[in-house]
C-alpha cells in the first residue's frame, strides 16, 4: 500500500471552447466529441468516450495505431485504464472489510479487465489549441463502491511531443483502492513489426498464467523473451508481459524506444508509473495483427486489487498523480 499526501480539491471546471465534432449535423460518433490538439508538427485527438487517445501524429505520420471516431477502440487502443489496469482474477477482491464482485468483462478468461471508466463519458474542463483536460465525475460502479474524481490532461509541445497527466482524487467517505494504466499502440511505419528494433528499460518481468493472472513474483529478466534492455529486433518474439525494475534517467523518466528505417518513437513513464505492459498485438485480428506494439505505462501490475502489489489506497480527500508521454523523431 502506498501513502500519498492529501491535496486540496481542484478548482471548479473552467468553460472552454466547444469540442470539434467529426461531423456537424450528421449524428454523434460512438467515441463522442473529438478534442483536436496541435503544436508544431504534432497533432492529436482525444475523445469524450473514456478520455481516450484516438490519434497522435508527427508531420502527418502516425505515431500511434489509432482508429476511426465512429469505431470503438479495438484492442483497447489508446484507452485510459482506471481505477485499475490489466486484470482482476474473476473480478473478486476483498477490501475495507468487505468482498466485492466486479463485472467479468474479459469473459473468455473470466476476469475483470482494464477498469471501469474507459466507456464512460468524460466531461471537458478546459480545451485549448494544444491541450485538453477531461474529467470523470465522482461516482460508484457495481463492485466498486468508491467515489473518485479523475482528471486527464493531454498536452502537446513542438519539441517534447505528447505529455499526459492523470490525477485521481478520492471525493468519497471511505478509502478507495486505485491503479492507473493507459494503452497506446506505438508504430514506426509500414515495415514488418518483426524488423522493428525495440529497447525496454526493465530489469524484471512478471510471470502470468494462461488467463493473464500472475503465477508468482517478478523475476530477473536476464534471458527472458522480454529482455530488450539492449536494442534488438523484435523478430518472432510474442510479447504480452508486465515489466518492472525500470531504469530511469536523472529526471526520473524511464524510456522505451521503437526504431525502424531511421524513425523512432519513444514512450516515457514517470516515477509514479513503476510498471510497463508490452504487447506485440498477436491476438488482435485482421489488419491489427502484429502491426503495432502496445507499451502501456501502469502504476501496478495485473491483479493488484487482490495481491496488493503496488496498489494505491486513497484516503478521503487524497490525490495521486501519474505522468507519461510520447516523443517521435522522423526518419
Amino acid at each position: 500500500m502506498t501513502p500519498h499526501t492529501p491535496s486540496p480539491p481542484p478548482a471548479p471546471p473552467i468553460p472552454g471552447p466547444a469540442a470539434s465534432a467529426v461531423s456537424q449535423g450528421v449524428g454523434v460518433p460512438v467515441t463522442g466529441e473529438q478534442y483536436e490538439l496541435s503544436a508544431g508538427d504534432y497533432r492529436a485527438v482525444a475523445t469524450e468516450l473514456g478520455a481516450g487517445l484516438r490519434e497522435l501524429s508527427l508531420s502527418d505520420t502516425p505515431v500511434i495505431f489509432g482508429h476511426q471516431p465512429d469505431e470503438l477502440p479495438p484492442g483497447a487502443a489508446g484507452q485510459l485504464l482506471t481505477p485499475w489496469p490489466n486484470r482482476v482474477d474473476h473480478g473478486r477482491y476483498h477490501f475495507g472489510g468487505s468482498d466485492h464482485q466486479l463485472d467479468v468483462s474479459e469473459t473468455g478468461n473470466g476476469n475483470a479487465i482494464h477498469g471501469l471508466t474507459r466507456f464512460a463519458a468524460w466531461v471537458p474542463v478546459r480545451h485549448e489549441r494544444d491541450s485538453v483536460v477531461l474529467r470523470h465525475p465522482p461516482h460508484g460502479y457495481a463492485g466498486y463502491p468508491f467515489c473518485l474524481e479523475i482528471d486527464t490532461e493531454y498536452r502537446l509541445t513542438p519539441d517534447a511531443g505528447l505529455s499526459v497527466t492523470i490525477s485521481a482524487t478520492n471525493r468519497g467517505t471511505r478509502p478507495a483502492p486505485y491503479g492507473f494504466g493507459q494503452h497506446p499502440y506505438l508504430t514506426v511505419g509500414a515495415s514488418a513489426l518483426d524488423e522493428w528494433e525495440l529497447t525496454l528499460p526493465a530489469t524484471r518481468w512478471l510471470p502470468v498464467d494462461q488467463r493473464g493472472i500472475p503465477s508468482g513474483p517478478a523475476e530477473d529478466i536476464d534471458g527472458a523473451v522480454c529482455d530488450f534492455r539492449g536494442p534488438r529486433a523484435i523478430g518472432g518474439a510474442r510479447l504480452d508481459h508486465a515489466l518492472t525494475g525500470l531504469a530511469r534517467e536523472s529526471d526520473g523518466r524511464a524510456w522505451a524506444h521503437l526504431r525502424s528505417a531511421g524513425a523512432q518513437v519513444s514512450l516515457w513513464a514517470g516515477e509514479d508509473c513503476p510498471w510497463l505492459q508490452v504487447f506485440t498485438s498477436d491476438t488482435l485480428p485482421g489488419d491489427r495483427h502484429r502491426k503495432a506494439v502496445g507499451i502501456e505505462p501502469m502504476s501496478c501490475p495485473p491483479n493488484a486489487f487482490i495481491t496488493g502489489d503496488s496498489l494505491i489506497v486513497l484516503s478521503p480527500g487524497e490525490t495521486v498523480t501519474h505522468r507519461w508521454g510520447i516523443q517521435a523523431q522522423p526518419a
